[in-house]
């Protein structure tokens, strides 16, 4: 009786870590282009996809898009990809 149900636990634990990775991918696709979306999860989105494509339109995008970000946390993350994409270059 106790094996099935941590059987269950565990299923149900796997299902929905899977589910959760599915919505993820699919909500960072779906906002990859917002770099200057009011909302922060799109614009976690267009950074990630941004990350991709290390070009000089890329740092000249990052470089206005940091000088706009209001968040700390997101613009700092956004100066680590402009260094690696400097880098890059």
């Amino acid at each position: 009786m106790r094996a099935d149900r941590t059987k269950l636990v565990a299923v149900g634990f796997v299902g929905g870590a899977a589910a959760g990775s599915l919505l993820w991918t699919h909500m960072l696709r779906s906002h990859r282009h917002d770099l200057f979306s009011p909302r922060r999860l799109s614009r976690v989105a267009a950074l990630g996809n941004l990350r991709a494509r290390p070009t000089v339109g890329t740092a000249q995008l990052l470089r206005e898009y940091v000088a706009w970000e209001r968040s700390e946390l997101l613009r700092k993350r956004a100066v680590r990809l402009l260094h690696r994409v400097e880098a890059a270059l």
